[in-house]
């Protein structure tokens, strides 16, 4: 089975050609379009970014990391991640973990979907070794223990919802059992498991680090509620990256809280206290390590029609009007205007309205560089009116845009 066919969540793209020559990859986007002036969106993979910014998070989190591989799990991704430091990646179906298996056999996963097809635990539990998963209901419990066996080796992760905070985006609207019904769960889970954990997902691209901090005292509310001993406190995702505009704390922040908050429940809970504090991040890790390039089709005022779009790369700068740092790559003198991007498809709804900064000269032909497309970019495309193709290119040069607290290169 080869790393292409298993990239099933989206077309896979096509590889570098400079790999298939023997030939070393180029060592900046801007050497990668003069030399193959692609009409086709070119996705450039930053890998020592990424393990940079993996040795940043891990060196900086006193617990288990694990890389939540929704974000994107290109074969190269892993790998980078891998040699920044992370071992443990928390999956979210049968395909994303025999990705993780196929390219780093020896890493430990996790199944953090709280909902899954019985078959999907089976495969997991039976094929690839899986052993911890998370769960948010009764109802998941009982298709665990009928599946595994609900053997001595098994480890449950009871998520718990979270009111509504600060995070760009709420996760507590699909998944994670309510307060009051959590305790009863937790009983029923610490009877069976060889370890018992709660874990919790502030939202994503959350810039308070306080939130933490309090979902760690919530967590702890619930323990005490439910009288078990806890071994893992799982601290989600959420972690943000810098976007055009941001003004973030710096890593070291979030840290601080989350420390702060493990220490307050370890006191508060003494004895059932848990020993092993996991993380979540995908975002944080990989935002950074790649951009896209596109072309200008088609110029019409303060409306550019580019070669990708919210059905390819782009869905977030159309669903939720997120702004990317961008370039053009040529030289320009032309003082900056603001633009509106159309993509390739024949849907109206491809457009993007975050209010892209450009020189104003910029007309049909020109190459654009957008960055922080390393999470949620190659992986989101679909191939909708058959705009599905791409090319993947490794280059070595830095990110657009850093992350307060982060490594680049």
């Amino acid at each position: 089975m080869t790393a292409s066919s298993l990239r099933v969540a989206v077309t896979p793209l096509r590889r570098d050609p400079s790999r298939r020559r023997g030939v070393a990859p180029l060592p900046s986007v801007d050497a990668v379009v003069a030399s193959l002036r692609p009409e086709e969106p070119l996705h450039c993979l930053r890998p020592a970014a990424i393990t940079a910014a993996a040795r940043s998070f891990v060196e900086a989190f006193e617990g288990r990391t694990l890389y939540a591989v929704k974000c994107n799990p290109e074969p190269r991704v892993l790998s980078a991640l891998w040699r920044g430091g992370v071992k443990a990646f928390d999956c979210a179906s049968p395909a994303e973990i025999a990705v993780v298996r196929h390219v780093l056999p020896e890493a430990t996963i996790h199944y953090m979907h709280p909902v899954k097809a019985r078959s999907a635990i089976r495969t997991a539990w039976r094929q690839h070794g899986v052993r911890d998963f998370a769960i948010d209901s009764e109802a998941e419990l009982e298709k665990i223990f009928a599946e595994t066996g609900a053997t001595s080796d098994l480890g449950l992760i009871v998520r718990i919802a979270l009111p509504k905070g600060k995070a760009a985006l709420d996760l507590s609207g699909k998944f994670g059992i309510a307060a009051e019904a959590a305790p009863a769960l937790l009983c029923r889970a610490r009877a069976a498991a060889q370890r018992l954990g709660i874990s919790f997902h502030v939202g994503s691209q959350c810039s308070d680090p306080a939130m933490w901090s309090a979902a760690i005292a919530r967590a702890g509310d619930i323990a005490v509620a439910a009288g078990v001993k806890l071994d893992i406190l799982d601290v989600g995702g959420g972690f943000p990256v810098a976007y055009p505009g941001d003004d973030l704390p710096p890593l070291a922040a979030f840290m601080a809280e989350i420390d702060a908050g493990a220490d307050a429940l370890r006191e508060r809970l003494g004895a059932a206290a848990p020993e092993h504090i996991w993380a979540e991040p995908g975002r944080a890790l990989v935002a950074q390590g790649a951009s896209v390039v596109v072309q200008v089709q088609a110029r019409r005022d303060s409306s550019l029609y580019i070669n990708d779009g919210v059905y390819g790369s782009l869905a977030d700068a159309g669903t939720l009007a997120w702004r990317f740092p961008l370039r053009l790559l040529r030289a320009s003198t032309a003082s900056e205007r603001v633009f509106t991007l159309f993509g390739p498809t024949c849907d109206s709804l491809d457009r993007m309205d975050g209010g892209f900064s450009l020189p104003a000269d910029v007309t049909e032909g020109d190459w654009i560089e957008i960055g922080q497309l390393g999470a949620y970019g190659a992986t989101l495309r679909t191939a909708f009116n058959g705009f599905d193709r791409g090319q993947l290119v490794e280059v070595s040069d830095a990110p657009l845009l850093r992350t307060p607290g982060y490594a680049v290169i």
